[in-house]
């Protein structure tokens, strides 16, 4: 999922990117926020953070800064987004940088502090980082069949015990990041269908 804040940076066609804006709204002044941070303001109802109406919280960076949802081999994705870089840079006509993240947490903070402009989310943080960093998503993935999905696979070795699901009942099995859909939050959803009900156990 690709995301851009709700601090609004001029110059950057609508259409290809949003980038986060923080509103700084008082309780007084916002009639609705929904989920979102203190920071943010909804009363357009459409689940994310409002183009701030007072030009002063607009902000106008000399550089955009673009990065990925943290991945083993930054320098990797820094290349496949290069024509993307080009594209927005030249769109914009303003200087677009990769900057590599360690983490999701990173991303959403840099992203909150108006450090980042535009993101790009695996599906688990996308919404902490809507209501906490005011991220405003418009992509995703795909081709030009369509959006691209993935699917959630349990694998075990050829010899394992175990070969169906509900077998692992009663057993500890060890996932990612909570925030994570593939890795966590949709085996909590697509388990109980399996017959397997998750519990979730603190880490020591």
């Amino acid at each position: 999922m690709f995301t851009v804040s709700r601090r609004r940076v001029s110059g950057i066609a609508a259409a290809v990117v949003m980038c986060s804006l923080a509103t700084a709204a008082t309780s007084q002044e916002c009639k609705n926020r929904g989920q979102l941070d203190q920071l943010y303001c909804d009363e357009d109802h459409d689940l994310v953070a409002d183009v701030p109406s007072d030009l002063k919280k607009l902000r106008d960076p000399a550089t955009l800064t673009f990065t990925y949802t943290p991945v083993e081999n930054p320098a990797v994705y820094q290349s496949v987004f290069k024509p993307l870089i080009d594209f927005v840079a030249q769109c914009s006509g303003k200087p677009f940088a990769y900057q590599p993240m360690q983490s999701n947490s990173a991303e959403i903070a840099a992203m909150r502090t108006g450090d980042l402009h535009v993101a790009g989310f695996s599906t688990g943080p996308t919404v902490l980082a809507v209501n906490s960093a005011g991220a405003i998503p418009f992509a995703t993935k795909g081709t030009a069949q369509g959006p691209q999905g993935y699917h959630l696979l349990s694998i075990v070795k050829k010899d394992s015990p175990y070969q169906k699901i509900v077998e692992l009942k009663g057993k500890r099995i060890a996932h990612t990041s909570p925030s994570s859909n593939s890795g966590h939050l949709a085996a909590l959803v697509l388990y109980p269908s399996e017959g397997l009900n998750l519990m979730r156990i603190a880490s020591p």
